[in-house]
């Protein structure tokens, strides 16, 4: 598809896309992502709902507008830092950078580690995936486990591994809505059963597991486990508090986490507000964690409500929001 000089015309007024989820199906999946996004389709078992994605294989499809049909990836590079801003273009070319998802976990995830860009790069692989999660209303139950307790080296955490002990070493939270931990590559992690939470990452797929409680498949055997692999990109620097620190406030932007990969604040509305885009070079992406409300931009009206995820191209000037709403903002 040739970008036109009239496509470009049309495309500054053509601001906000949807996306159709991509849902997975999943052992550990549960019940909750169907019923929260108000999805008129049975499926049993869905742990994850991409919502913006541009990996291979995986891409999303966008859901309205004239580019109604697309692929994510193949909307940037028509469209370039139209879409996601000049230096994002320039950084990541026709690879959109961010993968956005609702995780509901019912069974705990494997014990897993995720490589830094240096060492993925070194590995063959494009990218390494750092992230953060946002807690939505889980169980009273839910845990997660976030980055090591006490010291240990890297030959202790093989030893641990195998004889079944490496838990001991992770720091283990309640969880309750509105917690948020940010993830930066090589920080050993665990969703726990009961678990709904919201999760912004590197676009990248990669994933050493740790440790998987010695489940089985349903074949009887045991997932692979990357020990070794993990050994090399593991921080084993250790903090005294994994969860990021805020202080939640009505009608403004609260900044969660800042870093070279993403930045992302939560808005907690219930009164009219102007986003302001006008400096930034990035798209944007809302999803939205509760409520509803109508974003305008002067030309188009679009309902955002619970469940939903929007992008905002880089050409976005302006976004007034009016309704009772709770949304994370996250850009590059």
């Amino acid at each position: 598809m040739h970008l036109t000089d009239e496509h470009r015309r049309t495309y500054k007024g053509m601001e906000i896309i949807k996306f159709r989820p991509i849902l997975k199906q999943v052992l550990w999946g549960g019940n909750k992502i169907i019923p929260f996004k108000q999805l008129n389709v049975e499926m049993d078992q869905v742990g994850e709902s991409w919502e913006v994605s541009g990996v291979k294989n995986n891409e999303s499809i966008i859901a309205n507008g004239q580019y109604e049909g697309m692929k994510l990836n193949d909307l940037v590079a028509l469209l370039k830092g139209n879409l996601v801003g000049k230096e994002n273009y320039r950084r990541f070319g026709n690879e959109f950078p961010l993968l956005v998802k609702f995780i509901d976990a019912k069974k705990q995830l494997s014990i897993q580690v995720h490589p830094d860009d240096e060492h993925a790069v070194k590995n063959g692989l494009k990218r390494g995936k750092t992230e953060m999660w946002y807690i939505m209303e889980s169980a009273p139950h839910a845990t997660l486990l976030s980055g090591l307790k006490h010291n240990i080296t890297p030959q202790e955490y093989k030893t641990m591994v195998e004889n079944d002990t490496i838990t001991d070493a992770l720091c283990e939270y309640k969880v309750r809505e509105g917690d948020v931990f940010y993830l930066p590559a090589g920080r050993i992690h665990s969703i726990g059963a009961g678990t709904f939470l919201a999760e912004i990452q590197e676009t990248s797929d990669i994933t050493y597991r740790i440790y998987d409680f010695k489940r089985k498949d349903n074949d009887g055997n045991y997932r692979q486990l990357h020990t070794e692999k993990a050994a090399g990109c593991i921080d084993y620097n250790v903090e005294d508090d994994y969860r990021a620190k805020y202080k939640p406030c009505k009608n403004k932007g609260i900044e969660l986490v800042r870093c070279k990969h993403f930045t992302t604040s939560v808005y907690d509305l219930d009164e009219p507000m102007q986003l302001d885009y006008s400096q930034l070079d990035s798209f944007v992406v809302l999803m939205a964690l509760s409520g509803k409300c109508i974003l305008s931009t002067g030309r188009q009206d679009v309902e955002l409500r619970a469940g939903e995820t929007v992008l905002l191209p880089a050409t976005t000037q302006t976004v007034n929001v009016s309704g009772t709403v709770k949304f994370l903002e996250t850009f590059v």
